[in-house]
């Protein structure tokens, strides 16, 4: 299934910029351990910093600023305090929680373990499906995506995300909950699809 925005043509995203504490630290962990190339390097003017974009794949960047005066991280509230199925993974509105990084269904259980060797801690895969838990220990047919979760140097959480059958309207099934934790009834489910042009 394949929607149809009739408002803007969005060509995915050109880059996320998040902010590290050490610019050598994050090339050695995105260029060094994960293989991003890097492609762009800025010295901002009158010493306010650099901005570094690295390449994620499809045009797509992460990019990063180091701030010489910017406050530390608040783990729990900026971003998770832990890793899923390692402790609260709460962080704050308007906060980034996690980055997902798409790579390839048939390369995940390699990535995985390359992840492991570099000496990355790691959650274990998380094979996300509709049961109960939304998650198995084992693929079967209802997995949609398969995750693994890490930290960078600075907190950032990060997934490696693979894919594993083409989503369909069986899959927007809920509706959303308001600031009050009520769900908006009727707002997703038993409304008709809008047709894609």
């Amino acid at each position: 299934m394949m929607a149809a925005n009739n408002e803007f043509e969005f060509l995915g995203v050109n880059h996320l910029a998040l902010v590290c504490k050490d610019m050598a630290k994050t090339v050695e962990f995105y260029r060094d351990i994960l293989g991003m190339p890097l492609t762009k390097t800025i010295d901002l003017p009158q010493g306010r910093g650099q901005h570094f974009f690295f390449d994620i794949g499809n045009g797509d960047s992460l990019a990063f600023f180091w701030f010489p005066d910017a406050p530390e991280a608040v783990p729990g509230i900026s971003a998770p305090a832990a890793l899923p199925t390692k402790g609260s993974f709460v962080s704050a509105h308007g906060s980034m929680n996690h980055i997902a990084i798409n790579v390839r269904a048939d390369k995940f259980e390699d990535y995985y373990q390359r992840l492991i060797a570099k000496g990355v801690e790691v959650t274990p895969i998380l094979n996300h499906d509709n049961s109960p838990n939304q998650a198995s220990p084992e693929m079967n047919d209802d997995v949609y995506v398969r995750s693994v979760y890490f930290f960078d140097p600075d907190g950032v959480c990060l997934e490696f995300a693979a894919w594993t059958r083409a989503l369909d309207e069986h899959d927007i099934a809920h509706d959303p909950v308001q600031a009050d934790g009520t769900k908006r009834e009727g707002m997703i489910v038993g409304r008709s699809p809008v047709p894609a042009e």
